[in-house]
């Protein structure tokens, strides 16, 4: 790493990966992580760090739960129970 440069390494943002089932769902949808995240709005990044088990704000998790055409109610089944 070069002199002054700040790593940022944030482990209490990251859940347990056997929680988020997204990339299962967004599989068996057949929809590619680049179409989620333009149907949702955000970034392919985003949806990338969200299914390594990353967590996200509410108003990303309700986004893409519409993108899905699920309901918000279907939320915890998507991204695993909220501690």
């Amino acid at each position: 790493m070069a002199p002054g440069a700040v790593r940022l390494f944030l482990p209490e943002f990251k859940m347990g990966r056997d929680k988020n089932r997204l990339k299962r769902i967004r599989e068996g949808m057949l929809i590619t992580k680049s179409e989620l995240a333009r149907k949702a709005g955000v970034s392919p990044l985003t949806i990338d760090r969200i299914e390594k088990g990353y967590t996200c704000r509410v108003d990303t998790k309700r986004k893409i739960i519409q993108a899905l055409g699920f309901k918000l109610s279907d939320k915890d089944m998507i991204f695993g129970k909220a501690h």
